[in-house]
């Protein structure tokens, strides 16, 4: 067949990472490669009767359809949990999405034209990237430290780039290198964006998942001009299988983002919306995250632990405070997409990092989750993993 599609297919490319989850749900492989959860802590008994309390009690109205906005006493609880990140807002400032991942979509929807320049972290969030990329923009990459992004060469870029029409960052426990802004940082990006006259799409998935140090305020909580754009989501902190995420924005982006959703797929699951819902009720949910965090915290130093006694010295990784993964950078001749396969071969995944520079370069590097598998394979992959790697360095 001859047929026809857009051009922007051209630039739509298979995630990694789903990719990679497709090689890995064999029972024998060792994955640190997906961002999931650790499911045995996911509420099994208590959603099964949160499902039946609302069937029985208002069925009808959970499975009809619902205000694209999503269910009002849900964005209630939303705007109230935003408190703890220093932002006030109400109902009315949030939008329900299917998952964040649905509004970074959205978010290239919105902002973006036919060679447009988003301003990114380097390295950055690869479903962020494929998102933005599907809509034809390019990419400007920002160095960064352990401290975040670098102002410096922000405001270089801001001066020197055409054509900027958004800046994307995850500031706490980024994704995929694990590092958390300083708020000296957050407040500087805040002033570039003001001057630029520029929103800031704050991807905020792990915020919550703090281990130890202090919480610093979301950037959203800094925004005196209604310029940032807040997303969140329980995949995190609850379970991904709901797809519940949500967008928090000054009324006149908000209503952007509800057009767009409106276009796309008129409402987020109005099951899924009224299951969270009667959990938030029913349960308290900061237990339940506290239980998360001290099991990832335990995992945490189990492969940081593991990394220095296995990997070689030559190695350098980050130390989080929080998140799902750490990042490695290894010895710049040798390529983490070619370790990936023989570590395959020994039943041990994770992802290359050259995925998360949207252009190019930077093959030495690979992004590791642990919060997923138990303790004792979390050492055994690890010291896999550097076994392979010092087999790369001795050739």
């Amino acid at each position: 067949m001859a047929i026809k599609y857009s051009k922007r297919m051209k630039g739509v490319k298979a995630s990694e990472i789903r990719e990679l989850l497709k090689l890995t749900i064999r029972p024998e492989v060792i994955s640190f490669a997906g961002g999931l959860p650790a499911p045995e802590l996911f509420p099994i008994e208590e959603m099964k009767r949160v499902s039946l309390k609302i069937l029985e009690e208002s069925g009808q109205q959970a499975l009809q359809y619902s205000p694209t906005e999503g269910f009002p006493p849900l964005r209630q609880k939303i705007a109230k949990r935003m408190e703890k990140l220093g932002v006030g807002t109400y109902s009315d400032n949030i939008l329900i999405t299917n998952g964040s991942q649905q509004g970074l979509d959205f978010s290239g929807k919105i902002f973006l034209d036919a060679e447009d320049v988003v301003i990114v972290e380097s390295p950055s969030y690869l479903g962020a990237i494929n998102a933005f990329r599907a809509y034809q923009c390019k990419f400007v990459e920002i160095p960064t430290d352990d401290n975040g992004m670098i102002m410096e060469e922000l405001e270089k870029a801001l001066n020197t780039t055409k054509n900027v029409k958004m800046i994307y960052v995850i500031p706490d426990f980024q994704n995929p290198s694990g590092r958390t802004w300083s708020l000296e940082r957050r407040t500087k990006l805040i002033e570039l964006a003001n001057k630029f006259d520029l929103p800031i799409v704050e991807d905020n998935p792990y915020g919550e998942l703090r281990f130890e140090g202090e919480r610093i305020p979301s950037i959203k909580s800094l925004d005196r001009e209604g310029r940032v754009i807040f997303l969140g989501t329980f995949s995190k902190t609850f379970c991904p299988g709901l797809r519940i995420g949500w967008v928090c924005a000054s009324d006149e982006i908000l209503n952007k983002y509800i057009l767009v959703k409106q276009g796309a797929d008129l409402q987020s699951n109005s099951m899924s919306q009224r299951e969270l819902n009667e959990f938030l009720e029913s349960y308290d949910l900061d237990r339940h995250i506290e239980k998360i965090k001290r099991l990832y915290k335990e995992r945490r130093d189990l492969m940081i632990n593991a990394i220095k006694e296995y990997f070689p010295s030559e190695v350098k990784y980050t130390y989080p405070q929080g998140g799902l993964f750490t990042w490695a950078v290894l010895p710049e001749h040798i390529n983490a997409r070619e370790l990936m396969v023989k570590a395959l071969e020994r039943n041990v995944a994770f992802v290359p990092g050259g995925a998360f520079f949207p252009n190019g370069g930077n093959e030495n590097t690979m992004r590791i989750n642990y919060s997923n598998m138990p303790g004792d394979r979390i050492v055994e992959g690890i010291k896999v993993l550097g076994e392979v790697i010092k087999e790369s360095l001795s050739k």
